[in-house]
């Protein structure tokens, strides 16, 4: 699995890039998790905000994710 984190860097990205890691941990996954933080790179995935979570090249959730739901999308890719 592919766990792409989309965004510039903002507070909200590095977050949700954090988030992403404590999910795969405690579902006890292989992922590996890869900050995509070039615009031209991002503009591929059309999404209108970031930070967004791309799982396996498909946008799954964009803004302000909280840690559950997190959970829940990449327990359920």
């Amino acid at each position: 699995m592919v766990i792409k984190i989309l965004g510039g860097g903002c507070a909200n990205c590095k977050v949700l890039y954090n988030n992403a890691a404590s999910a795969v941990r405690e579902l006890d996954i292989e992922a590996e998790i890869v900050k995509v933080e070039d615009f031209s790179e991002i503009s591929k995935f059309d999404v209108m905000s970031t930070p967004a979570l791309v799982i396996d090249e498909k946008v799954v959730g964009y803004g302000k994710l909280k840690y559950k739901k997190v959970l829940e999308l990449i327990g359920n890719a």
